[in-house]
């Protein structure tokens, strides 16, 4: 199954750009958000911004711009299902079939010595783990990069066969999840250490 459509939004910027420019080339379609898509629109890669995707603007301070079904109609549908694909056709969702997407830096933001509850709780991404899971739980259709350092192995991969195997789709869904656990893990251990100030 050939990726034909790739949402990227990441917060941890690393190979962004090359990344972006391998997948235009490749005639991949890229939908973005905000400052990933500034990114990669500075460089010159063409790329679908994700409210022109949903019809809906990014709102509340960016709290709200991926939670859409446009966006995860198009991670979750299950391709050989004839029901998902005819729900997909009547709401006019497009499948995405490559999600990259790493989280606001929380871990490092509470780090920052006089850091505020309210700096913090911005730092928690709400859209972020809702796409990774989304995306790691679809992984036969769906294939989910979290890692920066992954995405040689993707673009070799792409390069040599077109698409990407299930065993290293569902490899990288379990990276997914593990970054996603160890992500709520430490939004715990921060609001657990606040009680304790109270």
């Amino acid at each position: 199954m050939a990726i034909k459509r790739a949402l990227v939004s990441v917060s941890d910027k690393t190979g962004i750009v090359e990344l972006a420019a391998f997948l235009h080339k490749k005639g991949i379609e890229i939908i973005s958000t905000g400052g990933t898509m500034k990114a990669i629109k500075d460089a010159g890669i063409p790329v679908t911004y994700v409210s022109d995707v949903t019809g809906t603007p990014e709102m509340m301070d960016g709290r709200v711009k991926t939670l859409n079904p446009k966006i995860h109609g198009g991670i979750l549908a299950v391709r050989s299902n004839p029901k998902h694909m005819e729900d997909m056709k009547k709401n006019g969702i497009k499948p995405i079939d490559l999600v990259v997407c790493n989280l606001y830096p929380f871990e490092q933001t509470v780090a920052k010595p006089d850091v505020t509850e309210a700096e913090a709780i911005e730092n928690i991404d709400i859209g972020g783990p809702a796409m990774v899971r989304a995306s790691a739980k679809n992984f036969h259709d769906v294939v989910i990069i979290t890692n920066p350092e992954r995405y040689g192995m993707l673009m070799e991969m792409l390069d040599a066969n077109g698409d990407i195997d299930l065993k290293t789709r569902r490899m990288l869904a379990q990276e997914a999840f593990a970054h996603t656990a160890a992500y709520d893990t430490a939004i715990a251990r921060y609001l657990a250490e606040q009680m304790q100030k109270d």
